[in-house]
């Protein structure tokens, strides 16, 4: 590992003092993902500042427009066990716990896991080309063993994917990111927030150097009565998805009044195409309409050797998850889902 400086911050105005704008200057929270990075040569620091102490940021609020804030610094064990978390955004609570280990869960904050970098094999050989670790080196992936890779957004420059549960359901929710830096506060629509590889893999938010996620905003509907969160992996657990999909629906009278589908494990970002969204308002919850909303969104998809079928698995997911949605209690243990 690198030698670097190590400080504490005491608040948020501290912490982005000491960061100075300085893309070698890393904050280190949970530390799950930055740790590993550091210690397999992936990044580099010169500074490590520790924000754990930041206390105004570790909290879930109520709102005054009825949404709840997510503290940045609250675990991701902690969020999905909040009585408001399980009761309001039940979507959320499912996509964290069907993420990464209870050990995990109980380190990661919120705002790590918005930040975490992928976890595409060759991003962490340091012995084989990658774009998103040394840009203009080459993706080894598009012509390697590339199993868990992207089919939808990718570039001829990375083919990498987005690894969190978590910011699936957010991006399901429309949730909203609150940054803190140099230049004062501002807020991103969470679309807005993760990025798609382009020209720049390396790059893989619109954060700007020397800005703090303070927290994450959600907005008052949770789609509490009809949502469903699916995760396909190789293994049940402690496994990056192939695809995971959240869903919610607002339904009244038999007729979907509002729809939300997000996609992971199939690009650089989370994935939702809000013209499938806009294809099931007004419509039954059938079959056919969930066929035709899933071809919708996996228009242009596109697979390599040795993972094309996670384009018929993600098919398949999302109009599974549809009809898991309209009965969350199929979700449960040993239940089978109306299909």
């Amino acid at each position: 590992m690198n030698n670097f400086s190590y400080t504490k911050a005491s608040n948020v105005d501290h912490a982005i003092a000491q960061l100075n704008g300085d893309i070698r200057n890393k904050i280190v929270a949970g530390g799950t993902n930055i740790n590993d990075l550091l210690k397999y040569f992936i990044t580099k620091a010169d500074k490590l500042v520790d924000i754990n102490s930041i206390t105004e940021n570790n909290a879930i609020i109520r709102l005054e427009n009825g949404g709840i804030r997510l503290g940045a610094l609250h675990t991701n064990a902690d969020t999905a066990y909040d009585p408001i978390i399980e009761d309001r955004y039940p979507l959320l609570s499912k996509a964290i716990l069907a993420g990464a280990s209870a050990q995990i869960r109980n380190m990661a904050t919120n705002g790590g896991n918005l930040l975490q970098r992928t976890r595409c094999y060759y991003f962490y050989d340091i012995n084989t080309p990658c774009n998103k670790r040394d840009p203009g080196s080459g993706c080894s992936a598009i012509t390697g063993y590339n199993r868990i890779h992207a089919i939808l957004g990718q570039s001829e420059n990375c083919i990498a994917v987005f690894p969190s549960d978590m910011c699936v359901a957010l991006a399901a929710l429309n949730a909203t990111v609150n940054i803190s830096g140099p230049d004062g506060e501002r807020v991103l629509a969470f679309a807005e927030f993760h990025r798609l590889p382009g020209d720049t893999p390396n790059i893989d938010t619109n954060l700007k150097h020397g800005e703090v996620i303070t927290s994450i905003d959600l907005p008052i509907n949770g789609f509490e009565k009809n949502y469903s969160y699916l995760k396909l992996r190789d293994r049940s657990s402690y496994a990056f998805a192939l695809v995971s999909v959240a869903t919610a629906f607002d339904i009244k009278e038999g007729v979907i009044k509002e729809a939300r589908i997000a996609l992971g494990g199939v690009a650089h970002k989370p994935w939702r195409v809000t013209e499938a969204e806009d294809f099931l308002k007004e419509k039954e919850p059938t079959r056919e309409n969930f066929t035709a909303a899933a071809d919708i969104i996996l228009n242009g998809a596109k697979g390599y050797e040795h993972n094309a079928f996670k384009i018929e698995l993600a098919k398949r997911a999302i109009i599974r998850n549809c009809f898991m949605a309209l009965d969350p209690q199929s979700q449960r243990p040993g239940a089978k889902p109306s299909l």
